[in-house]
């Protein structure tokens, strides 16, 4: 008989209560009594963009083959929910099980964006696991965290026991075998995590001190003892074919973000956008075989009923097999009556033959990211694609059948001036009558709508961007006020729509992101005062966090608004990701000239990455 966490009568007043009753298709059910190690894997967020998300996926299935280990899920409750657990003190519990966080042997969270940061404490309160990793005894869950975000994790360094940085296919069964020995012998937590640091891509931050200058810069990042790594090398999977893939996805009994099946087709980019940090952390690029890539969407297709496949990567056009494993997946059409998405498609590379093998399937908008309007500016950011290509790619899409167009820019990129934000208003104007020279108007389906969206321009770590200041929320208002306003005074006006990102979250999401251990107080105050789900706008409050700022005598623009001399030492400086700071610091003053580094299959650039030993860097060689 199963157990059900959640009473009858709780289930019937919150909204979408099947988020939290479990026993969807393809969900993994093991007895917690034959395993010797249990596992919480949580995505601080609400189920649906938790469900979403790959890299869960591929560590759920991951941890469950082996035998000896049992993971189970949860998520981060929505505040009808979290109201409710308060106040009849109903433990936060897995679905697979039902049964409380707190007795699993770990807690994995997975950090994939800076505004989760409370809903990290929140996970933690509602578990009863101590906030804090030196309030923790020898019989407390440890708690790990991984994904993008740990990069740079020493603003919520203080609530983890450990950190795994980097693809946990690599060390996740050495840190397993080594808690089973130390748990069969007697559980010392401090023994476990003195031992652990020494496992490949194994951060423990109570382990290392860090020291500051009286300017309240970082002076030094230091391991405690000799037997800890000065620096914790990101760990990276160079054998694609050999690397496990979910086949069996849990499949939701509600709508997710990402309702689809996903075939991830590459990791990591070779573009070297200078904003981007995902291009530079996920270095170096590797392909999986695109004959490997059918077999996973027959079974996945079989497996999971969707009617759907997404093609997940950061520049799928740039994959190398793309024309053949379209060609295989649009064949399913006929037979399994299957859609096709083409995310993450770059303009240069979007050919007018890519669009007629899909173009029958769906004709939803087609999304580019220009990133910026003028083409100054894109040289700065080493986009790499000129105004013609941007028109021609707008060309072919109107030439196949779309009238919907999404163009992407940030606001506040370095060096940017009012000219390059006038290109923008500018270029979509040129699109649109581009359409109405294209496209006769006996074949119009109805009015072309070009839509451009602008976001908040945030500096990331490991990005030749780091040592950039970010603009201050005023001024950023600014600059989207006069590209609005110049929208409306366009000739074509009816045809285009511009819309801005909100300035709070992002300039907050900049102070989080290049952060240090000083932001811990901050988060914990600003949760105290009520922050959860802060990367929702309904429920994010700026005054909850402008005080807590005030209360710990922090000031959010000693991380944003000043650049950074080249030799400054960063929070994230005991971090390795392949990428050398060298690298990324000549990458900046290629952008503030103006230069343009060629992508790492036209010339390699020597950034690092090779240290791996796989993908792009040796593709030549092989």
């Amino acid at each position: 008989m199963s157990i059900q966490a959640l009473p009858d009568r709780v289930l019937m007043e919150i909204e979408k209560p099947a988020r939290y009753i479990g026993h969807e298709v393809n969900i993994i059910s093991k007895d917690p009594s034959k395993v010797d190690v249990r596992i919480a894997m949580c995505f601080p967020d609400v189920y649906e963009i938790g469900m979403s998300y790959l890299g869960i996926q591929i560590l759920y299935d991951l941890f469950n083959r082996r035998e000896d280990t049992y993971c189970e899920r949860v998520y981060s409750p929505w505040p009808d929910l979290d109201r409710r657990m308060r106040d009849e003190h109903i433990p936060l519990f897995t679905l697979e099980t039902q049964t409380p966080v707190a007795d699993h042997d770990w807690l994995a969270i997975t950090i994939q964006y800076e505004m989760c940061y409370t809903n990290i404490l929140q996970i933690l309160d509602l578990s009863g696991i101590p906030f804090y990793a030196k309030d923790r005894g020898d019989e407390d869950t440890i708690v790990i965290g991984g994904g993008p975000c740990t990069v740079n994790p020493e603003p919520v360094a203080d609530f983890f026991d450990i950190f795994y940085i980097g693809e946990g296919e690599v060390s996740y069964d050495r840190l397993i075998e080594l808690y089973k020995a130390h748990k069969a012998k007697g559980f010392s937590r401090s023994a476990f995590l003195r031992e652990a640091s020494r496992i490949p891509g194994i951060y423990v931050p109570s382990l290392y001190e860090v020291t500051y200058h009286g300017d309240g810069t970082i002076e030094a990042i230091r391991p405690k003892y000799d037997d800890v790594p000065a620096t914790i090398q990101r760990q990276v999977v160079t054998d694609f074919a050999a690397a496990p893939y979910p086949m069996k996805p849990v499949i939701p009994y509600i709508r997710a973000t990402q309702d689809r099946i996903v075939l991830e087709i590459m990791r990591g980019c070779i573009r070297g956008c200078r904003f981007c940090q995902a291009g530079m952390i996920y270095r170096p690029t590797r392909q999986k075989d695109v004959d490997m890539l059918k077999t996973y969407a027959r079974q996945m297709i079989d497996n999971t009923g969707y009617e759907e496949i997404s093609l997940s990567s950061l520049s799928s056009s740039d994959y190398e097999s793309l024309d053949e494993l379209l060609q295989y997946l649009i064949s399913l059409r006929d037979t399994d009556h299957v859609n096709v998405s083409l995310p993450s498609l770059r303009v240069d590379a979007f050919s007018l033959d890519v669009m007629s093998k899909v173009q029958d399937i769906r004709k939803s908008s087609l999304t580019f990211a220009s990133e910026a309007g003028s083409q100054r500016l894109r040289d700065v950011i080493n986009k790499g694609i000129s105004e013609e290509q941007i028109m021609k790619g707008c060309e072919q899409a109107f030439s196949g059948g779309w009238d919907k167009v999404k163009l992407y820019f940030m606001m506040g990129l370095p060096t940017e001036n009012d000219e390059d934000l006038l290109e923008i208003p500018a270029l979509a104007e040129k699109i649109s009558e581009l359409f109405f020279d294209t496209v006769p108007k006996e074949k119009r389906n109805g009015r072309v709508m070009i839509t451009s969206s602008s976001s908040y321009f945030v500096p990331k770590p490991f990005t030749p961007f780091q040592w950039a200041p970010m603009i201050h929320p005023t001024e950023y208002t600014r600059r989207a006020h006069l590209v609005k306003d110049t929208f409306n005074q366009q000739r074509n006006r009816k045809s285009l729509k511009f819309i801005y990102h909100d300035a709070e979250i992002s300039y907050l999401e900049g102070v989080l992101a290049r952060g240090d251990r000083r932001l811990s107080s901050v988060i914990m105050t600003a949760y105290k005062k009520g922050a959860i789900f802060d990367a929702w706008t309904e429920f994010f409050k700026e005054e909850r966090y402008t005080e807590a700022f005030a209360e710990c005598c922090v000031d959010p623009a000693f991380y944003t608004e000043r650049e950074r001399p080249d030799d400054e030492v960063f929070p994230w400086e005991h971090i390795g990701v392949g990428v050398r700071r060298e690298f990324l610091l000549s990458e900046w003053k290629k952008a503030q000239e103006g230069v343009v580094t060629e992508n790492c299959r036209s010339r390699c650039s020597a950034c690092g990455a090779a240290c791996y030993g796989g993908g792009v860097c040796f593709e030549a060689k092989s």
